[in-house]
């Protein structure tokens, strides 16, 4: 079934590249009646700014959408996250916290909730980096227009735009006196108030001013306290200041700060497991897997965002005539505190899980571009950027860890050791007595008393990144003949990083080494009771292992049995004394899963620095041929860099080679694992060929390509922390289109196209095993937005404006694997993944989004409109992972369902 239907996708994509490049073909010849006729419905060309200079959407010779400041006035688009409704290329995810949004172009992304990671698609507002998704979130008060660069860009841009760029443009400050104001109410009670007011201040300064309030009940209804969750409630304000002395020299200053307060983001649980019947047996809840839409949740305190967020820029633009010099400095604070009930059930089993973080970042570019003669334009310049984050967390396990964890422990010693009652208790009178009988000092044996899953005890977590990085850059468009240019650039990025953790662990059972030999009485004596009760249970035909009750039975039940007994029972003391000290066989290692909170190794230590250094050389080869006014053929080459990422979370443990020589040293604490403290840089490289048309009331841009990441930074959500690593190679071949007919002059009709067919050409040490040669997760093979917007006159100049858009995204898994279903050996070698996998399997997303809206706009600038998202409540899963300390169990993110309003513009 799933290869009829990558054949089925594939072959409507083929069919859709073959028919688009035989229209265009057709279209470029002399006397076809499209590109022959002159449109009286032509558009004022979009003016883009893609490659650092202004020029027309025709004329840019790289895959670009543009969504215009009415696209997004009419479509209602809120923030970024609803912007992927109209640009099929693009996927956007708000995971975990309001301070954590995902960006993802051609299926090439990542981030998290995981500061050390920036993301592999950059973000600009005008033409400023925005390193972190903290500082992402942004209603749009003013935008002009936002720019969707598709496939890498490092060549202008530097690190962290190999998978693409998107820019923000906003409104300059006019010196004609206007503005806007907005308000719309929705279900939810969902508020939103902005608007901007621009003006004259002289003759030479000009400014703005823009504010908005959004605010909105909880969506999700937690029925455990009473209280709602998925909220909205920010402001938001923006000023600007523009000074132009009418001789080449402009001066722009933009000061912007903005508040976070809200509850976020709902969880759902997916599939129980053994855990789960632990909560339910202390008298907690969760949602029942079938009731994952229902939008309830039961939490014991609700997950709180508490975001400040602000800063400033300036740009400086002075056009000597020959050349335009551009300046552009900023700095920028993100203060991010946020709070989850992160066990995601209304039993207080993890009672905190808080994290504090601070991001200061300060930009400078300078740049110049000029011409040499009539053919020959060239941009340089520089780029600096310095970063400074601090974070920390606090995990902590609640008032019911105890008693949790008293249910786990019978549950995993009786039911895969058959040695049964054992609890947290009996484990503390164990361990603390056979190290005071190893010790000689009887003293020690009441040493664990009460304090196993205390209340309060668990992980507090301090880490700290510097980050220093430059790139130097030049660009050159060579018109070699009349409307052929060639283009050739050049970027160095030099990337320099520390960073330090300080983190301690006080969750006392994750401190003991099960394979201690002062244990070995211990292990040998549950080793021997296993052994002898799986070989009874057998000559019993029980299909399980024999109770003690059955084998004292079986053993007193005749002679020949007894002897029978005696037997069994030499040879399971046999193989017990020779596995007591074998970490494969040790009988404790069910247990482990309980050791949630393990030491945690800090660096720079003896043997990790804690300190990067890289550089990067990206290119850019395009040739471009203008055939005539309104068709653009190009192809192009071009590589991007993304810098290394630091795992800044409780997952970060020493490489396997690291570890042996920690080990060797005597450094590594107890239970310490081989994993990851970064991922190496990112090499993406892209081949690509396109033609653009726009004959006034049609346009149509096509693009075919062939992208590829080398060591491709993948990070999946472990349940306790992140699992990062590099991929050997990622590829993904894959066709666009994107167009619009004005079919008579009341209608616009839009449509957009991606087929994707994307891979881990090599990925053999993953979080979930070997992936090499399997699809990459988080990717639909197609996807595709319709749009269509009538206006009718009504006369005196007012318009009715209807508009309605369709999105489509072709069923995909959401991950490649969950790495909390894997099987592992002593060492923590991945033995089978097959659970993992198949959890991935089971849950995939499909995504049909209708929005609309009915706009009435008056000659006056007023406008009343009617607007609805997802007016289909389509329901679908976001994201899933491995639920934090419950071993087997799935949760995952419920995307947002219907949502309406009214709401009204004035324009003056």
């Amino acid at each position: 079934m799933q290869a009829t239907t990558r054949f089925t996708v594939f072959r409507r994509a083929t069919r859709m590249s073959v028919g688009v490049t035989a229209l265009a073909a057709s279209l470029v010849v002399p006397g076809h009646a499209l590109a022959a006729a002159e449109s009286d419905y032509a558009d004022t060309p979009i003016t883009v700014t893609a490659l650092k200079r202004e020029t027309t959407l025709l004329d840019v010779p790289v895959s670009v959408s543009v969504t215009s400041a009415e696209t997004l006035e009419r479509a209602h688009i809120r923030d970024l996250k609803d912007l992927q409704s109209v640009v099929p290329s693009l996927r956007v995810n708000q995971l975990q916290s309001s301070a954590n949004t995902n960006f993802y172009i051609r299926g090439f992304g990542n981030g998290a909730n995981n500061a050390g990671i920036e993301p592999s698609v950059g973000l600009l507002i005008d033409g400023v980096y925005r390193s972190r998704s903290a500082s992402m979130i942004a209603d749009f008060p003013d935008v002009e227009r936002i720019e969707v660069l598709r496939g890498p860009q490092s060549t202008l841009f530097g690190k962290n735009a190999s998978a693409g760029v998107i820019s923000i443009v906003t409104r300059k400050p006019q010196f004609n006196f206007g503005g806007n104001i907005e308000a719309s109410y929705g279900n939810h009670n969902a508020t939103v108030i902005k608007g901007m007011v621009t003006g004259p201040i002289s003759d030479t300064i000009a400014a703005s001013i823009a504010a908005g309030y959004n605010k909105r009940d909880g969506i999700v209804r937690d029925l455990a306290t009473g209280e709602r969750t998925n909220e909205r409630d920010r402001w938001f304000t923006r000023g600007q200041l523009l000074f132009n002395n009418n001789d080449g020299l402009e001066v722009r200053l933009i000061g912007d700060y903005g508040r976070i307060s809200e509850n976020c983001c709902a969880v759902v649980n997916l599939r129980q497991a053994l855990p789960t019947q632990a909560i339910f047996a202390l008298g907690g809840a969760v949602n029942r897997p079938e009731q994952a839409f229902d939008d309830n949740v039961f939490y014991n305190f609700q997950s709180s965002n508490r975001i400040r967020n602000w800063g400033m820029s300036g740009q400086i633009d002075y056009d000597l005539g020959g050349a335009k010099l551009t300046s552009i400095t900023s700095y920028r604070r993100t203060d991010a505190v946020t709070n989850q009930d992160s066990d995601f059930s209304s039993a207080d089993v993890l009672g905190r899980n808080f994290q504090d973080l601070g991001v200061k970042t300060f930009t400078q570019e300078l740049r110049a571009d000029f011409d040499i003669g009539e053919r020959v334009h060239v941009l340089i310049g520089g780029f600096y950027f310095n970063e400074r984050i601090a974070q920390r967390n606090e995990v902590f396990w609640g008032a019911d860890a105890r008693p949790y964890a008293n249910l786990l422990v019978q549950s995993l010693s009786g039911g895969a050791l058959n040695i049964g009652g054992f609890n947290a208790s009996d484990l503390e009178l164990i361990f603390g007595g056979l190290e005071a009988a190893a010790a000689g000092n009887p003293l020690l044996q009441g040493k664990y008393i009460g304090q196993f899953y205390q209340m309060g005890t668990g992980l507090n977590e301090a880490y700290r990144l510097k980050n220093d990085a430059y790139s130097i850059f030049t660009q050159v468009d060579f018109e070699v003949a009349d409307g052929l240019t060639l283009t050739g650039g050049i970027n160095y990025t030099h990337d320099k990083r520390r960073f330090q953790t300080g983190t301690t662990s006080n969750d006392v059972l994750a401190g003991i080494d099960f394979d201690d030999p002062r244990y070995a009485p211990f292990r040998q004596q549950l080793l021997f009771q296993g052994a002898l009760s799986t070989q009874i249970g057998q000559i019993l035909g029980l299909g399980r292992g024999a109770s003690a009750a059955e084998i004292g039975a079986f053993a007193v039940s005749s002679a020949a049995n007894n002897a029978i007994f005696n037997a069994v029972s030499a040879g399971s003391a046999a193989f017990a004394a020779g596995n007591a000290n074998n970490p494969v066989a040790n009988p404790l290692n069910p247990l482990r899963d309980l050791q949630f909170f393990p030491p945690f190794l800090n660096v720079p230590n003896a043997v990790e620095s804690g300190r990067l250094s890289d550089g990067d050389l990206s290119f850019t080869a395009r040739l471009a041929y203008d055939v005539n006014p309104n068709v653009n053929f190009y192809a192009s080459f071009a590589t991007g860099y993304k810098a290394a990422s630091i795992n800044l979370s409780r997952d970060s443990r020493p490489t396997p080679a690291d570890l042996v020589t920690l080990r060797a040293q005597g450094l590594a604490v107890t239970n310490l694992s081989s994993g990851s403290r970064f991922a190496n840089a990112e090499d993406a490289t892209v081949f690509e060929a396109g033609v653009k048309g726009n004959w006034g009331n049609v346009s149509a841009n096509f693009a075919i390509f062939k992208q590829t990441i080398k060591g491709f930074q993948s990070n999946i959500f472990t349940g306790s922390g992140f699992f990062l690593a590099n991929a050997g190679k990622q590829s993904a071949f894959g066709v666009e289109f994107d167009g619009s007919v004005k079919a008579f002059d009341k209608l616009t009709l839009t449509l957009s196209m991606t087929y994707l067919d994307p891979k881990y050409d090599s990925f053999v040490l993953s979080g979930v095993g070997d992936l090499s040669g399997t699809k990459a997760a988080g990717v639909s093979p197609f996807s595709m937005s319709i749009g269509a917007e009538l206006v009718e006159p009504l006369g005196g100049g007012n318009d009715l404006i209807v508009r309605l858009d369709y999105h489509y995204e072709a069923p995909f898994n959401l991950v490649e694997g969950l790495p909390g279903l894997v099987v592992t050996d002593a060492l923590g070698q991945i033995t089978s993944a097959d659970a993992a996998l198949a959890a991935a399997r089971e849950f995939r997303q499909t995504i049909n989004d209708v929005n609309g809206s009915i706009t009435f706009a008056m000659e006056n600038g007023f406008e009343i409109s009617l607007w609805g998202r997802n007016l289909l409540n389509d329901r679908t899963i976001l994201q899933i992972f491995d639920s934090p300390a419950q071993p087997g169990s799935i949760s995952g993110y419920p995307n947002q369902p219907r949502t309406y309003g009214i709401g009204a513009r004035m324009r003056f």
